[in-house]
């Protein structure tokens, strides 16, 4: 058996990646809205409360009712945005696509195409883009709303630290880290300005910050920022918000990752339990941070206690998002690897390649969650010594992540060195000599002089 890289994971960071830009509804009179209104208010309830079936429900109707009203009526639009916006949380990508292509359509044609509500449309159909692995089709949206918005509105409108925020996270998801900081730094400064520096309106474009430093391993910038975000929402909030459960998760997540696993344990549970008692047991957010701790336990090899939660967390990410989704997938992925840790390597693979089944559906074969799939799948069968198997994975793993996010990005590092790692296995040394070049090179290109 050979030394292997780590699976490469994916955080659950409850924070906005992307801040979702709300299409307020218009002020609606008279009698013939009532019932629209209605709808409108009945759909956000649902929604808030992770009553997803219900909440499209509402906004089905919402629409219908919209439609009588007139083509281009800016209700209409809020409508059609709205139920877009559910469709992609319950990862229904081509309805959530056409509904928010149309609501930006009624939005040029009343409005105009450089209105701020239309580089509002941009950035939600830009998340939309970004969650689908379409990064260029995203960045082409995020700076055509940045120019309408900062045209629109001037450079320091708090609508502006919107559109920088959500291009900064297009080149953080990426590995473009120089060209996302001084993008959160812009958003932040500007939030600042507008509001001061203990408004909670400034802890997004922060938070993310300290996700880039997190990525970076820039652990003590990332806590002092983790920590002063939380402070923050404290004190504005109470110690009971959601918003606040989500700080704690994100501080837990990085001492998770910095192996201080005493610190991270207690900020998952006050996370959990403050959801829980905001949003009830079984909401999907509940699920994240149960997610999150399960695999504490799991890389604590405390499998008893693992089991269970990836168990809860895939019954309520199955009702609430359905059997498809890539929520879903996550779950699945999560626990192979718990099968795998516990030595049931044929659960493990089959487990894993239920991951890549919903996945690949969800995404396409060239999505960077499929490879991080794959890539896991080479380190089973690595683990197992059935490198042959393992090979074909990790190659088109790499082949998916120099695709998406170009040769220099962190996972493709990692995936080099295990791919290296595999071909001195299958005795192939010139190859893997080549692989582990590569490999220096790129962590010392972003480590910098």
């Amino acid at each position: 058996m050979i030394r292997h890289k780590r699976s490469i994971g994916r955080s659950l960071r409850i924070l906005a990646v992307f801040s979702w830009c709300a299409i307020l509804p218009p002020q609606a009179l008279g009698q013939s809205t009532k019932l629209w209104n209605a709808y409108e208010k009945a759909g956000r309830k649902a929604y808030g409360a992770g009553q997803y079936a219900k909440a499209e429900e509402m906004y089905k109707l919402a629409v219908k009712e919209a439609e009588s009203f007139s083509p281009s009526d800016p209700r209409l639009g809020t409508s059609l945005n709205n139920l877009g916006m559910l469709y992609k949380v319950r990862g229904n990508y081509e309805k959530a696509e056409a509904l928010y292509k149309r609501a930006l359509a009624i939005t040029k044609k009343t409005l105009g195409p450089d209105h701020v509500d239309v580089a509002t449309g941009m950035n939600n159909l830009a998340a939309l883009y970004n969650i689908q692995g379409k990064y260029e089709q995203t960045e082409s949206l995020l700076k055509r709303a940045l120019e309408i918005s900062e045209k629109a509105l001037g450079p320091d409108h708090p609508d502006v630290a919107t559109s920088l925020n959500n291009l900064a996270e297009l080149y953080r998801t990426r590995g473009r880290y120089e060209q996302a900081e001084p993008l959160y730094k812009r958003a932040l400064g500007i939030r600042k300005r507008a509001v001061g520096p203990d408004h909670p309106s400034i802890v997004n474009p922060m938070n993310n910050l300290a996700v880039l430093y997190h990525a970076q391993g820039k652990y003590d910038q990332a806590e002092s920022r983790y920590k002063r975000v939380l402070e923050i929402l404290e004190k504005a909030l109470g110690p009971d918000h959601p918003d606040v459960a989500t700080s704690l998760n994100n501080l837990a997540e990085l001492h998770k990752i910095q192996g201080r696993n005493k610190e991270a344990e207690p900020l998952y549970k006050r996370a959990l339990a403050i959801r829980e008692k905001v949003l009830g047991h079984d909401h999907p957010e509940v699920a994240a941070v149960v997610n999150n701790l399960a695999d504490l336990y799991r890389m604590l090899g405390s499998y008893s206690k693992a089991e269970p939660m990836y168990r809860r967390v895939l019954r309520i990410r199955e009702k609430t998002l359905g059997a498809d989704h890539p929520g879903v997938a996550s779950c699945w992925g999560n626990w192979a690897m718990l099968r795998h840790a516990q030595g049931e390597y044929d659960q493990a693979v089959n487990m894993n390649k239920r991951a890549l089944a919903i996945r690949e559906k969800a995404f396409g074969r060239d999505h960077p969650d499929v490879a991080t799939t794959l890539y896991n799948m080479a380190v089973m069968y690595q683990d197992q010594g059935k490198y042959e198997l393992a090979v074909p994975q990790c190659k088109r793993a790499l082949e998916i992540y120099e695709k998406v996010f170009g040769p220099d990005h962190p996972n493709v590092a990692a995936c080099l060195e295990n791919y290296a790692l595999l071909l001195t296995a299958t005795n192939r040394p010139d190859e893997a000599k080549k692989m582990l070049e590569r490999a220096k090179a790129i962590r010392a290109k972003r480590r910098g002089p």
